[in-house]
């Protein structure tokens, strides 16, 4: 009787956790609301970005994995110019000195980033995102849930790349079929 009812439960806790993995989790409100705290942009709101797809790049700018990584998100951005699709750049520091803002101003200038960039120096947009790595890329649907990580450096034409750009157009469609 035990062990049947022990059965149970652990296949109920199973099935549990599946469907929760399958659920997409909501993106959290990003931390940073100061003018001062946003590059190339006024400070956004998750809830002003309903209706868009958004590509979230998190960086700093002492990061070769990063920094290798723009010249395909540049080209990203030119392909879905007239599309509804947002990048953002998440700057999150990780030596003393990439924490001044003029600085990272230089360096987006430098690398042709004309995207918004929000100042993540405490790391608390980091967090919330329960990120853990240098580039990582979050492509957040429409609705504003979180449907798709990417981890590391990513370059035009190769395999993940061609993913994350497979991803966008299918919740770009996913989004239009959605519209009333």
């Amino acid at each position: 009787m035990h062990k049947r009812l022990l059965a149970t439960i652990t296949v109920l806790l199973l099935l549990t956790t599946a469907a929760t993995a399958a659920t997409p989790k909501r993106a959290p409100a990003f931390t940073q609301t100061a003018a001062a705290a946003w590059i190339n942009s006024e400070p956004l709101s998750m809830r002003a970005l309903r209706g868009k797809v958004v590509l979230i790049d998190f960086w700093t700018f002492a990061c070769w994995n990063c920094y290798r990584s723009f010249p395909w998100l540049n080209t990203l951005e030119a392909e879905f110019a007239d599309a509804p699709l947002q990048v953002i750049g998440i700057h999150s520091p990780e030596f003393d000195y990439e924490r001044e803002r003029d600085e990272v101003v230089k360096q987006a200038a430098k690398f042709g980033l004309k995207h918004p960039i929000m100042l993540d120096n405490d790391f608390r947009f980091w967090r919330a995102m329960d990120n853990q790595y240098w580039p990582a890329f979050y492509l957040i649907d429409a609705k504003g849930r979180v449907r798709h990580t990417y981890i590391g450096e990513t370059h035009a034409g190769d395999k993940q790349a061609k993913r994350i750009e497979r991803d966008i157009r299918a919740l770009l469609a996913e989004a239009d079929n959605e519209q009333p």
